[in-house]
């Protein structure tokens, strides 16, 4: 008979696509594995000490999907999910719990196991945490593939190298700040003079519309096919990973910078230590790629010629790990 997994899916797209790129690795002819999507009300900024273990914060609709038979195990992505897992582990003791990055102090020793980046190594540690370089991810080999197949007839009259620029930008509710558009944008422009090619853009939810508008405006004169955010086509995201010949990505995104590194392909983080944009966990993560050759600073890449390491997804890792529970 198969274990049954429950993966608590919500809002936050960062997490939802670390989730799902472990359970694409979990071993489907001893598992059978199910997401169970989360909405959210106001309550649900809530601090998890005051939520506890209890649905408080989720919508009535969420609630009745979290009912018995409850699965072997749970696997927990954000902070907002935490109380839910341990909801379940109440009413269900035998069920074990899985956090993808740390869960907090709240119920720490409620899991059986949280997978926590190394850059978040000042946190409370514990017996059940396993440390890991980044976050899993999606991207695979099989993912750039045929997502080559799909977009490189789209970029085909484009003039190369394509340098991809994967732009998120805010930061706990804070726009990009100019200052560091300016010298984001100064630093693509001194890589462009000195390689050519063209370049395939992108923005999120987070970049904000001034601060596109911003860079757009100072990259106006390279040749480039863009798509910014509430562009209602077809997303470029994955064709940028798989078509591009280099990456620039800023670095306020763990999820982003990892699935650039995936690709094995010159990545070029972007970070500003004039400018209070970065917490101190985004530049030890940075460091982290950076240290182990994952990625390069940005201000450096028109220097010199940047030779990667492939950043191992550690979606498999986290997979067997899960498996052996």
């Amino acid at each position: 008979m198969l274990k049954t997994i429950w993966v608590l899916i919500d809002d936050r797209r960062g997490s939802v696509n670390q989730a799902r790129g472990v359970i694409k690795e979990i071993d489907t002819k001893k598992f059978s594995i199910i997401e169970k999507e989360i909405a959210y009300t106001k309550w649900a900024k809530l601090p998890n000490f005051i939520r506890g273990r209890t649905l408080i914060g989720l919508t009535p609709a969420s609630k009745k999907k979290l009912i018995a038979p409850f699965p072997d195990i749970v696997i927990s992505i954000s902070r907002r999910t935490v109380p839910v897992a341990r909801y379940i582990k109440k009413l269900s003791p035998e069920t074990k719990l899985v956090q993808l990055m740390h869960p907090g102090n709240s119920g720490l020793s409620e899991f059986s196991l949280a997978i926590v980046p190394e850059h978040d190594k000042n946190k409370r540690h514990a017996p059940n945490i396993h440390y890991i370089v980044g976050c899993p991810h999606g991207v695979t080999a099989e993912y750039l593939k045929t997502a080559r197949k799909k977009w490189a007839e789209e970029f085909s009259a484009l003039p190369k190298p394509l340098t991809a620029v994967i732009i998120g930008g805010g930061l706990k509710g804070k726009l990009f700040p100019e200052e560091a558009i300016n010298d984001f944008t100064h630093n693509i422009r001194l890589l462009q003079k000195k390689i050519g090619g063209s370049l395939l853009i992108t923005t999120s939810r987070r970049t904000g519309k001034y601060p596109e508008k911003l860079i757009m405006d100072k990259l106006k004169n390279f040749p480039q096919y863009d798509y910014l955010w509430g562009n209602v086509h077809e997303n470029p995201y994955a064709g940028f990973l798989a078509c591009a010949d280099n990456i620039i990505v800023t670095g306020d995104s763990v999820s982003m910078c990892c699935e650039c590194t995936a690709t094995g392909k010159p990545v070029y983080i972007y970070d500003n230590d004039h400018v209070r944009w970065l917490t101190p966990k985004h530049k030890r993560f940075i460091q982290s790629l950076i240290d182990n050759k994952y990625a390069a600073p940005l201000q450096n890449a028109h220097k010199a010629n940047f030779k990667p390491h492939k950043n191992p997804n550690v979606a498999a890792e986290v997979a067997r790990l899960i498996e052996k529970l």
